[in-house]
């Protein structure tokens, strides 16, 4: 016990002074780099693309039944592209030239939003429904995932951890949360302009990016065989595959799906809606300073306990989080229970990374985290969000967050079966080997 709590104090240390490799001043550099990438793209999205929803109702005049339709077609869309940036990604490995493609979109935002989206929305709006998914999906909603994916490599590939640079984009979204909406007040063209003027500088960050990919870690990342289509074929055919799928649409959905709605659940424990709302949002800034802090420990928690328990474990609190809100009939409960959505997500994104590079093949880690996880996300949207709704507004809030949480629950102690069996510094090498007998 006292070895273990050596450990562990030892992981906590070393998150808090951010130890990020053994490369000495050249990583450091390199990190500060890569985390002021991933902090000005999230920035970017929490002050633009963030709001789309209230611009597209308050500048674009569209009604919710439409709002609907563009968010539906945003997915189908992102769901289709996903797994080709994944695939390009494994294609070129440490190569920046998705990313590239990324940021430059990213910089026509203003010039699009202004000139492009909002003038085909009021005229041709079927046209601009569908040149707008084009367009988020490239920059933003599969942009994200390349992003993440690339620097879960990257940091891997200069034997850092990938939270650890993932925790500067939830800075990067709750700074710009904090004066967003003011300036949304005076015209949403700032918002817009700021986006492209920090994707610039994003630019600029990743031209100076340096990949090292003759590192001492480079065997454990890299490949010299490319991606090839019988590669993704023998991904799909794969147990595997398909076991971790089965954790996401009971999991992952029912996390995420949840949470679309929560805030019409949250209001309704306060007799002033206003104040309900102010409330919400004081709750989003503490979930993302909760973000930003665990991700500094969770990837220590995780090499310690093993991925294959990181997931078991969000599934737990996921379950336990939902029947809980549920149940909860305190304005003061339902306030604790909310932030701690963010240690799923950090608990959830950290395990998933470290969970595809134990058991899939180096040459599809990028395509299987867009298609197998981010992709996946998306059919979520697609399948649970109307039955979803349907229940709020049939059986209420309350029975459907007990449901759902069932549902998670449910489909963890089958996962737990599934899922195949991860490195840990706890008891041992493996850990949870039943799903290797299966």
């Amino acid at each position: 016990m006292r070895l273990e709590a050596n450990v562990s104090c030892r992981s906590f240390y070393k998150a808090l002074t951010l130890d990020i490799g053994e490369d000495g001043m050249n990583n450091k550099t390199e990190y500060y780099k890569i985390s002021s990438f991933i902090f000005l793209y999230f920035f970017t999205w929490s002050a633009s693309i963030g709001l789309l929803a209230i611009w597209l109702g308050q500048k674009a005049n569209l009604s919710g039944s439409v709002i609907g339709t563009v968010f539906a077609v945003n997915g189908i869309f992102s769901v289709i592209l996903k797994p080709i940036y994944g695939y390009i990604l494994d294609k070129i490995g440490m190569s920046k030239y998705l990313l590239y493609f990324v940021v430059a979109m990213s910089a026509l935002m203003a010039p699009f939003f202004i000139y492009v989206y909002q003038p085909l929305l009021m005229s041709n709006t079927l046209l601009g429904i569908i040149i707008g998914a084009l367009y988020l999906s490239f920059a933003w909603y599969a942009g994200v995932a390349a992003c993440e994916s690339y620097s879960d490599r990257f940091s891997r590939l200069n034997g850092m951890e990938f939270g650890q640079i993932r925790m500067w984009g939830s800075l990067g979204w709750a700074v710009a949360s904090s004066f967003s909406g003011l300036l949304f007040n005076l015209s949403p063209a700032y918002n817009f302009i700021m986006g492209s003027v920090a994707s610039v500088i994003m630019l600029i960050v990743l031209l100076n990016l340096k990949v090292n990919t003759n590192s001492a870690h480079a065997g454990e990342v890299l490949t010299k065989e490319k991606i090839a289509p019988a590669d993704v074929y023998a991904l799909l055919r794969s147990r595997k595959f398909w076991a971790f799928c089965l954790y996401v649409a009971g999991v992952a959905w029912m996390m995420f799906i949840a949470e679309q709605q929560f805030s019409r659940y949250f209001v309704t424990f306060f007799d002033d809606v206003h104040q309900g709302n102010a409330v919400f949002g004081y709750l989003g800034t503490v979930q993302s300073g909760m973000e930003f802090v665990m991700y500094m420990v969770i990837p220590m928690f995780v090499n310690f306990i093993g991925a294959k328990r990181g997931l078991l474990i969000v599934g737990l609190v996921v379950g336990a989080r939902l029947i809980i809100s549920g149940m909860c009939d305190s304005h003061l409960l339902i306030s604790v229970l909310k932030p701690l959505y963010g240690l799923e997500i950090c608990l959830l994104l950290v395990s998933v990374f470290k969970y595809i590079a134990e058991h899939f093949d180096k040459r599809v880690n990028a395509t299987m985290y867009l298609l197998g996880y981010q992709a996946m996300l998306y059919v979520g949207n697609v399948v649970v969000s109307s039955p979803a709704g349907y229940m709020y507004d049939r059986i209420g809030f309350e029975q459907t967050y007990i449901i759902m949480g069932a549902t998670a629950l449910t489909f963890t102690l089958i996962s737990a079966f599934t899922l195949s069996a991860c490195q840990s510094k706890w008891r041992g090498a493996k850990t949870l080997n039943v799903a290797e007998h299966h």
